[in-house]
């Protein structure tokens, strides 16, 4: 089955393709389907603004389409950046947006975190899969490691006693919040 994932961040789309490519799923990227525009992302809930993300993939290519949300929650910030960890603090770059929440998180004896992904495969006859998954660790002081994307190196993983920036691809995927929605995904379509 071939499906378009309703994405960007190239980041987001190797690790869809490598969890995928084991159930037969063939990832095509938006910029694949010469699709350059993306939704706003209006929902209030991760999986709100999945299905935004989703509808609008599909509609631009005829294809199912699959779309993640996902984000950091830190407990000791209420639960930020939550759906705003993209633009979070206003901004776009994530040096910057890991210096702002590091910032945020001065001070902050309770550095509890966790990721969240909410997937939505949505097809075109109206279908619709539901995957969810977490990774819960700590918010670092600073940035360790330079793999992953995003909060990678700012997130600790107990189970590892390493950043997620500093795990191998295989590691990141048996622990991510990411890894966890697909298999989750991928065993509702066997």
């Amino acid at each position: 089955m071939t499906v378009v994932t309703a994405t960007h961040n190239q980041g987001k789309a190797r690790e869809m393709a490598r969890l995928l490519k084991p159930a037969g799923i063939i990832i095509k990227s938006l910029a694949d389907c010469g699709v350059t525009e993306v939704p706003e992302e209006t929902g209030t809930t991760f999986l709100e603004n999945a299905r935004i993300k989703a509808r609008a993939a599909m509609e631009a290519t005829g294809l199912p389409a699959l779309a993640d949300d996902s984000g950091l929650c830190a407990d000791a910030l209420a639960g930020e950046p939550g759906v705003d960890s993209a633009v979070y603090g206003g901004l776009t770059d994530s040096a910057e947006r890991n210096a702002y929440l590091l910032r945020q998180m001065e001070g902050k004896t309770d550095r509890r975190a966790e990721f969240v992904c909410q997937l939505v495969l949505l097809y075109p006859d109206g279908r619709e899969l539901l995957a969810e998954g977490r990774c819960e660790g700590e918010i670092l002081d600073a940035p360790r490691g330079d793999g992953g994307f995003g909060y990678d190196p700012v997130f600790f993983v107990p189970e590892y006693n390493r950043s997620m920036a500093e795990l191998t691809p295989e590691e990141k995927d048996a622990v991510s919040h990411r890894g966890r929605a697909l298999r989750a995904l991928t065993e509702t379509l066997l």
